[in-house]
């Protein structure tokens, strides 16, 4: 280790400006003339010194370490900066992590949301005697109270069995009072009657907020302050109009579907959306881009995956608003107006080929039957070239037979 201390007072001449410094000899090196200029210090008041560059990378102790790494050893020299390892070096620049490309994993189909409070529930009713009973009791109200007036009519009196009362004192805040309950009785009563059906239900909604569905049948009482929303939950079809959809291939169909459907949650159904059966002609419409219908004459098998495939798309976006999908299927599939005409030249040239190809097939069974059984049985010896001309007269005599009995 070279060290080198200097004090030099600030009026030193080297350290003026413009001062240049002189060539300084390295006292590592052998004395050959050979110069080597260090640029001016900064620091001028201390001592500076020099490390070997090698101590700025080293590497951990260990207890073998040579006595050139201590500076405090006296007599060790700085090693060769060309001699040094030049490993510690890469520790400069540590090589950052390589970013795996890991697969992202695919996004899951988003669906609607609605308010999870909002599920069916039955709605507390009573059976229909009761509103008949309360009906009456109001009614019967009301006649006592005309009578304890004295303004029942004598028509009224003498039909009901009752005879008129002298005296009364006719309609006072008492009476009025009494009208008015045995009115409101009977109105709650007869009002609050309601006829449930074999697939109908009640939705119930009382201000704005749901109070439960009645699935009931028969005659019953409901709350007449409730609103009544109707809902049929019949197992229903539905056949849309002719939609856009495309085949694997992306030719542009037409497609009529039949859809098999049944609300099953009637609460979702009538207040999570507008209009649910909209909703699910929309959602019809939606499924039919995303799904490869098959083409018209494609076999059963690819029928039948695109009606799996509609059907859950279908019922996945219903789902969320109470609409249970059972069925979608493609009733009717036509190719689109622009590729009709095309379309059909495709089919009848991909149909002629098929019969072609079956004619030639039977056409060579043909001749080859025949030749083998006159070579088998004796009744000719042929060479090569006699075998091909009979090939060639057997296969153009029964073509052109095909062709005379074909329709």
């Amino acid at each position: 280790m070279t060290t080198t201390t200097s004090h030099t007072p600030e009026h030193t001449p080297e350290h003026s400006p413009g001062h240049i410094p002189e060539p300084l000899t390295d006292p590592g090196e052998p004395r050959s003339g050979a110069t080597v200029t260090r640029p001016a210090r900064l620091i001028h008041t201390g001592s500076t010194t020099e490390i070997p560059i090698h101590l700025l990378f080293r590497a951990d102790r260990s207890d073998g370490a040579d006595s050139a790494d201590h500076p405090d050893q006296a007599g060790s020299e700085p090693p060769d900066p060309d001699a040094l390892d030049p490993a510690p070096f890469v520790r400069l620049r540590p090589a950052l992590p390589a970013r795996a490309n890991k697969p992202q994993p695919p996004r899951p189909p988003t669906t609607p949301r609605v308010d999870p409070d909002l599920v069916e529930r039955p709605a507390r009713v009573l059976p229909g005697a009761a509103g008949v009973l309360a009906g009456l009791c109001g009614t019967a109200g009301c006649a006592a109270t005309s009578w304890w007036a004295g303004v029942t009519p004598p028509l009224a009196a003498e039909a009901l069995g009752l005879t008129a009362r002298t005296g009364a004192a006719g309609l006072g805040p008492v009476q009025w009072a009494a009208y008015a309950a045995a009115g409101a009785l009977a109105l709650f009563g007869f009002g609050g009657l309601a006829r449930g059906g074999t697939g109908r239900a009640w939705v119930l909604d009382l201000f704005g907020r749901y109070r439960g569905t009645v699935r009931r049948t028969g005659l019953m009482w409901v709350n007449p302050l409730l609103l009544r929303r109707r809902v049929d939950v019949r197992l229903r079809h539905w056949r849309g109009e002719p939609m856009p959809a495309a085949d694997r291939g992306g030719v542009a169909l037409q497609v009529a579907v039949l859809v098999v459907w049944r609300v099953r949650d009637t609460a979702r159904a009538t207040l999570a959306v507008e209009d649910h059966e909209t909703y699910l002609r929309r959602c019809v419409e939606a499924a039919l881009p995303r799904v490869p219908v098959a083409a018209p004459g494609a076999g059963r098998g690819a029928v039948e995956a695109a009606q799996d495939a509609l059907t859950r798309l279908v019922a996945a976006d219903a789902e969320p608003v109470g609409v249970e999908v059972f069925a979608v299927r493609p009733v009717r599939v036509e190719y689109a107006p622009e590729v009709a005409a095309a379309m059909h030249r495709r089919r009848i040239a991909a149909l002629d080929a098929q019969h072609r190809a079956t004619v030639l097939s039977s056409v060579v069974d043909s001749v080859e039957d025949t030749v083998t059984r006159l070579t088998m049985r004796g009744l000719v010896e042929l060479d090569d070239h006699e075998r091909k001309v009979l090939v060639k007269d057997l296969t153009v005599a029964f073509c052109a037979g095909r062709s005379e009995t074909a329709p």
